[in-house]
């Protein structure tokens, strides 16, 4: 099949392979939680750990890698001969707009973190160390899931632009400023309350801040 026909259908179901929220997923299987209806009123693991547990939220986590490891490493294998690294990112991508804006959940998805980071541990596994990193400092020091996020989308553009092959100008490049401007977008009633000073945070989390007497 040619490419430019392949390309299209692998990306469809790779939004479709997205659009699988692991959230809903582990509600069902737990007698049918509503996470929306719980906490911050999202989907995504971390209104799961405030409201489920961690148990609950590692299931949610483990689900929505998955969904970008498999639509950017396996998915474009389908492509046979045909496939490129620009087909894997394009599935990667659409897993991830799948999550945020699942068709048959009205558009109203999670933020796509996950989802994300499982398209970088398979596509630029050089980057996604750092990214964790960012975003494990940042939890020790401040507790703020969101912020951490940011800072996390911030090490992975930094590294693919100065330390990578592939550099800003290529598809790994696009990629992950595409994926950074969309945390952004997505995390925006975040940054208005992390600025309002009302932003939740986990206190346990907080060890290295706590350590250095950060407020």
């Amino acid at each position: 099949m040619p490419l430019i026909l392949t390309t299209p259908l692998l990306m469809l179901a790779a939004y479709a392979l997205g659009s699988l929220m692991g959230g809903l997923i582990v509600a069902r299987l737990k007698g049918g939680v509503n996470l929306r209806a719980s906490g911050s009123g999202n989907i995504g693991a971390t209104n799961a750990l405030r409201t489920q547990g961690k148990a609950f939220a590692l299931a949610v986590l483990v689900i929505d890698v998955a969904k970008g490891v498999v639509a950017a490493l396996l998915l474009p294998r389908l492509a046979g001969a045909a496939a490129t690294p620009e087909l894997a990112y394009a599935c990667g991508a659409a897993a991830v707009l799948g999550h945020c804006y699942p068709l048959w959940h009205r558009f109203q998805g999670g933020k796509g973190v996950a989802t994300v980071a499982g398209v970088f541990a398979a596509l630029l596994p050089a980057s996604f160390p750092w990214m964790l990193l960012a975003f494990v400092l940042v939890v020790l020091l401040t507790g703020t899931v969101s912020l951490a996020t940011l800072a996390a989308s911030a090490a992975a553009l930094l590294h693919v632009a100065c330390f990578s092959e592939q550099g800003l100008f290529s598809g790994a490049g696009a990629f992950t400023a595409a994926m950074a401007l969309l945390v952004l977008v997505k995390h925006r009633a975040n940054w208005a309350r992390l600025r309002a000073g009302t932003e939740p945070r986990f206190e346990r989390a907080r060890l290295l801040g706590r350590a250095l007497g950060l407020k």
